[in-house]
């Protein structure tokens, strides 16, 4: 399985668009070579780099999984659902380093089912639902600094 954005390349810089600095809305991903086996699909993104530890930026997950996937920019798809990241809200919460330049991960797991959990769950919440379930993984990384 691999994703991809047009915003930016792996290891690339994320544009402000996708940040505080901008309009802090999700960039678009490209997904492909899906498990055949795969449901749903869920992402975690987040900041490994943040001073008071991980920060959450955005979960969403029950994403149908298709042969090849486009998730738009600032679109969720039908049937997606959101967790709180960890400014506490729901939704996409923009790269915003307090210093110097942060790694962000988009991790993107394929599933063999369908997740009941509720919108507004926590990153633990997602992993204790996803775990047994993950058939695949791939991960992004974006750089952003102020």
């Amino acid at each position: 399985m691999k994703i991809f954005s047009c915003a930016f390349e792996h290891g690339g810089r994320i544009p402000d668009r996708h940040t505080c600095k901008g309009e802090g809305i999700s960039p678009s991903f490209s997904i492909e070579d899906i498990h055949e086996d795969a449901e749903t699909l869920a992402i975690i993104v987040d900041d490994l780099d943040a001073p008071m530890g991980i920060w959450v930026h955005w979960l969403m997950w029950n994403i149908t999984a298709e042969d090849e996937l486009k998730l738009e920019e600032g679109v969720i798809p039908p049937g997606a659902v959101q967790g709180k990241n960890s400014s506490g809200k729901i939704g996409y919460h923009g790269p915003c380093p307090p210093s110097g330049t942060h790694r962000y991960y988009f991790k993107l797991y394929a599933l063999d089912k369908k997740l009941k959990l509720r919108e507004g769950a926590t990153k633990e919440d997602l992993l204790a639902a996803m775990e047994g379930h993950i058939l695949e993984r791939a991960t992004l990384v974006g750089l952003y600094g102020r």
